[in-house]
């Protein structure tokens, strides 16, 4: 008995269900012709994942059914073929005009035009980006079904994500005579995540018996990156393939009998290293984001800081030179070898590259508020005035020429406000947002060691990573001036923000309490800065985006 199974990684576009649909058909006609027998597709795969709000429209809903019944009349003169889409199912029943959830996050399998079975989710995740059960209602049952031409049937016991991270729903999947267990997914990306996947489903195989096939999302969705690197994983625990991570791939699967259970076989792709997942992730990020919103390019500030830099980078990478414009915008307080070193990044990449002065404007603006502002010292409100003007200059050219404008500000500094409202976080997408500066760095370095999109070597200048940051907004500014050592800003950060300890935790760990309490009050009085900031990549297990939900006005202070 030998049973061929397509693990169709796709890169889905939430709302395009014709797009989606057809992108389902095709990678199932291509894996009929290579001998497969049952084709899994992502969680949701039908719609996107995640929908949001959409979930709540009737017209979505209808239009998602029309959408599976689509792909099974496409797919209905391929002779014992079945295919597994996910897609959202049901309604709302009112009860005394409280609308009460019956829609279910659902997996169908099609078959000869026909939907054969559909399974609803039980596990419902409520945590993190997760927010289901605003959207869905918990399903109860257990799908079992058989694939495969009539000699070389198999009986498959489908899952859907969370339900294989808990013990009951595999085992009484196996219970009801499933052979073989059918994982499919959309489980966001973090820094590790992967491996930690892989055990998790090693303890699932180890404890029901029975080999697992996980059918993982890939692509980027507004701030969520869904990684791929879908596996197979025989009864033991031994992986027996795995797709490779951050692109589409059809992962070919090969069941055969063994004495006491099926044997999984396919290609084993590696791993990636956690900095060449995260720089996957980011280029990703930034692709699907542009790409997927019809944006033409992207332009950002180049400064010759190491923030700019890193995504001046990134962007190249994902998008190639001739879709990415770079502009140095100097202040009275920009150093030479800022400029000598911005000049040097966008030559290495060879990106379009203009210097845009902004000392007329930052002058004009003192003399219109010279009266208001008489007798009264220069601070921080003369800086935000510089960075607001590039703001404006960058968005000026984004509508002219309709390419988005990429923020350059880190974690570190959205965490402790270390930013300018309508100034350096102007823009509509900030690449960096989750990473602290210390992994800034580190990428830099990463980077310039590695060339994984052949862009160019090292392109970032060593001076970049090597000089003290600053903001140059006034003469000789340092970050370090009014910041810990961003050593421990990040640990702090981690231990707070990421982690929730306490700042008597973080104290009591070696940290000066001085230290904690401004880092501290930092993040609780930024939030009203953090609210207005645009979307931004999610790459560590808990963002300043969905995971981060915090009143504004606020007087807790533990």
């Amino acid at each position: 008995m030998t049973l061929k199974i397509c693990v169709a990684q796709l890169n889905l576009v939430v709302g395009d269900l014709a797009g989606n649909a057809q992108k389902i058909i095709q990678a199932a006609q291509q894996a009929y012709q290579d001998g497969a027998r049952l084709v899994l597709t992502p969680e949701l795969s039908i719609c996107g994942y995640a929908a949001e709000d959409l979930f709540l429209r009737p017209a979505f809903i209808a239009a998602c059914d029309e959408a599976v019944q689509s792909v099974a009349q496409a797919l209905a003169g391929l002779e014992h073929l079945s295919v597994v889409v996910g897609h959202p199912a049901g309604g709302d029943v009112r009860t005394r005009s409280v609308a009460v959830p019956q829609r279910y996050n659902a997996a169908s399998v099609l078959c000869q035009g026909q939907v054969m079975a559909t399974y609803a989710k039980r596990e419902l995740p409520n945590y993190q980006v997760f927010d289901e059960r605003r959207y869905f209602a918990a399903g109860h049952d257990v799908c079992v079904f058989e694939a495969g031409a009539p000699d070389h049937r198999v009986k498959v016991g489908l899952l859907i994500c969370e339900d294989a991270w808990f013990e009951t729903p595999a085992r009484q999947t196996r219970d009801a005579g499933a052979e073989l267990l059918a994982v499919i997914n959309a489980s966001p990306f973090h820094v590790g995540k992967g491996l930690e996947r892989e055990e998790k489903m090693r303890e699932r195989v180890l404890d029901c018996g029975l080999p697992l096939i996980y059918a993982h999302l890939v692509g980027g969705q507004d701030e969520v990156i869904f990684e791929g690197y879908s596996f197979a994983m025989n009864a033991d625990g031994r992986l027996a393939g795995r797709a490779p991570g951050f692109k589409e791939n059809c992962l070919l699967v090969q069941v055969e009998q063994a004495q006491t259970a099926l044997e999984l076989r396919a290609v084993l792709m590696p791993h990636g290293s956690l900095d060449a997942d995260l720089w996957d992730a980011m280029v990703l990020g930034v692709r699907d984001y542009v790409g997927k919103n019809g944006f033409p390019g992207v332009l950002l500030g180049l400064s010759g800081g190491i923030d700019s830099a890193l995504v001046l980078a990134i962007a190249v990478d994902a998008l190639g030179k001739d879709r990415v414009r770079a502009l140095m915008m100097p202040s009275p307080y920009t150093a030479d070898i800022s400029w000598m070193d911005a000049r040097d990044m966008a030559a290495r990449l060879d990106v379009r590259y203009d210097e845009l002065s902004i000392v007329p404007e930052f002058e004009a603006f003192k003399a219109t508020l010279a009266c208001e502002f008489k007798g009264l010292p220069e601070d921080t409100t003369e800086e935000n005035i510089q960075a607001r003007i590039r703001g404006t200059l960058l968005m000026a050219l984004s509508n002219k020429f309709g390419s988005i404008v990429l923020t350059t500000g880190n974690k570190s500094e959205m965490a402790t406000g270390y930013c300018t409202l309508y100034g350096d976080m102007a823009g509509g997408f900030a690449v960096i947002k989750d990473l602290v500066k210390t992994t800034v760095f580190r990428l830099a370095r990463w980077r310039n060691a590695h060339d994984p999109y052949g862009t160019g070597a090292s392109p970032i200048p060593e001076r970049i990573i090597t000089r003290p940051p600053s903001a140059e907004l006034r003469p000789d500014q340092k970050d370090q001036d009014s910041l810990p050592p961003y050593e421990v800003l990040d640990a702090i950060l981690e231990r707070y923000m990421e982690n929730d300890e306490s700042i008597d935790t973080i104290v009591a760990a070696g940290y000066a309490a001085a230290d904690v309490e401004r880092v501290t009050r930092l993040i609780k009085i930024n939030e009203y800065k953090r609210r207005q900031s645009p979307v931004g990549i999610r790459v560590t297990h808990r963002s300043f985006g969905k995971d981060w939900r915090y009143p504004i006005t606020n007087r807790f202070r533990a």
